[in-house]
């Protein structure tokens, strides 16, 4: 083989080797990539912050995000400087009960605000004895327990808190 053919050869083989794998690439099928997820698997902010908002109000909203997206029920939104919200807090703060008990019984994870807006006093009172630095704990937005306590008409846990004093609805979140 002279040095000539050898050139050419390997041109036309390298040619080859870019040219059939873009070809068969740009002639198969290719998915179309779900506009709510992004590219590493993550459900996209806008997603997450329409269901977080739903959440406070919509409870049809909720059940069809929720159907189409299971995993929203574990997400929450951060409206900035760390001030991070669930679903299941938007409702508790407005004391809408009736999205806070569907989120529960679909999965999601209660927490002492959502909690206290139900008046699950059995369940508040113990955990703000065995840590009572909790009492002054600031949900969402700054809301507080005494909030959610007034908001869900849970007269128990208002005297309660108000008692241990906690007397701010709202605390400054930093």
């Amino acid at each position: 083989m002279n040095r000539k053919k050898f050139i050419y050869g390997s041109l036309v083989g390298l040619g080859a080797a870019i040219a059939v794998p873009s070809y068969l690439l740009s002639t198969s099928k290719v998915k179309q990539p779900d506009p709510t997820k992004r590219a590493s698997g993550q459900l996209d902010t806008k997603l997450i912050k329409d269901f977080v908002v739903a959440g406070h109000s919509k409870l049809d909203l909720v059940k069809e995000m929720l159907n189409e997206h299971p995993n929203l029920i574990y997400t929450s939104y951060d409206w900035g400087n760390g001030d991070y919200e669930e679903a299941i807090e938007g409702a508790a703060h407005l004391g809408n009960k009736e999205i806070v008990n569907y989120l529960i019984s679909q999965g999601a994870r209660p927490n002492l605000f959502a909690l206290t807006m139900l008046g699950k006093t059995e369940l508040v009172k113990p955990i703000i004895e065995t840590y009572p630095e909790l009492l002054f704990s600031k949900g969402p937005h700054g809301l507080t327990l005494l909030h959610h306590s007034k908001v869900g008409e849970a007269k128990e846990l208002e005297d309660y808190f108000l008692e241990k004093g906690l007397t701010k609805r709202m605390i400054k979140i930093r």
